[in-house]
């Protein structure tokens, strides 16, 4: 395999992985500038994977190569819903969102598996045969080298997520829209003040993040997994959770993070196919984007500044 080949997979197979961490964590970044700590990334995301699998099932013979790109949009709207429980309980009830949060990573695989044997009368559903695969980016793919490596035989959906990216930064730090949901993060109290709805602001970045999450695990389940079980989502949420940390609450910086933790992912698959890394075991490199997260929360947690009012309830005064 010579160097253009193998710059080509690590960069198609980091894109693939690295998609649903892109859209989860560009949710948990809007979530989390609106002052709402949301670590039921995990729970929406298996939402979105169940929702969008089964939509697959359903319609692929009749919408054909539709098929993955609505049913990413259904589970994104599932994931939207399923996030309105976070945000009644943290905006309305002043629940801890640490506490609200785990109730949905809880809540959702058991509810999934209990609603597949109840309508496939087994554990896991079937594999899908419609599903994302590999795209051509027209135009882009015929330039020399850089469009082999980057544009052919790529992800698409990791491409919109990288155009969303840009959108979603644009939309929190230069326009009216993102300053005032940013202020409900930042001192909720002078932003009431001031004028703006707080809880409306509150509730525009928990649903941002369902929506978001919710495209992610559905993007998960049509790219990489092909069906649903239990295990289906399982520690992506987290992932995309270190990713919001790790690019310090910026859409920029959360997909970096996302596209270097989908790195990590990727080795397990093409692992034995790179030099230097085909004889470590494969468990190994099955663990490696864990261990990585892990190491990379406790060396940078504490050297990431939050939004001053993040997760911290606020209680409009009468």
């Amino acid at each position: 395999m010579n160097l253009e080949s193998l710059l080509a997979l690590v960069v198609s197979s980091t894109l693939v992985y690295s998609a649903p961490l892109i859209l989860a964590a560009l949710g948990g970044v809007y979530s989390e500038n609106s002052g709402i700590v949301n670590i039921g990334l995990e729970g929406i995301m298996t939402v979105g994977a169940f929702t969008s699998i089964i939509f697959n099932l359903t319609f692929a013979s009749s919408l054909g190569i539709w098929t993955p790109w609505l049913g990413a949009l259904v589970g994104a709207i599932f994931g939207l819903v399923f996030s309105l429980l976070h945000a009644f309980a943290t905006i309305n009830l002043h629940a801890d969102h640490i506490i609200s949060g785990t109730v949905l990573n809880l809540l959702a695989p058991p509810l999934g598996v209990f609603l597949i044997k109840a309508i496939y009368e087994k554990g896991q559903t079937a594999n899908i045969t419609a599903n994302f695969g590999y795209a051509n980016i027209p135009g882009l793919a015929d330039i020399p080298v850089l469009g082999k490596i980057f544009f052919a035989n790529t992800s698409a959906p990791a491409w919109l997520a990288i155009i969303l990216t840009i959108a979603m930064w644009f939309i929190l730090y230069k326009t009216r829209l993102g300053l005032r949901l940013r202020s409900a993060g930042e001192n909720p109290q002078a932003a009431d003040t001031l004028g703006v709805n707080v809880y409306k602001m509150r509730y525009l970045g928990v649903l941002t993040s369902g929506f978001m999450a919710g495209l992610g695990g559905a993007v998960f389940a049509q790219s990489i997994s092909g069906n649903f079980s239990i295990s289906t989502i399982v520690g992506q949420g987290f992932m995309a959770l270190a990713a919001v940390i790790f690019g310090k609450w910026n859409p920029i910086g959360a997909m970096l993070s996302s596209l270097f933790f989908g790195f990590a992912q990727s080795l397990s698959i093409i692992g034995a196919q790179l030099p230097g890394l085909s004889k470590i075991p494969t468990v190994y490199m099955q663990i490696a984007p864990y261990v990585i997260t892990i190491i990379v929360l406790v060396l940078f947690l504490g050297k990431s500044v939050a939004p001053a009012a993040d997760g911290v309830n606020y209680i409009k005064a009468k």
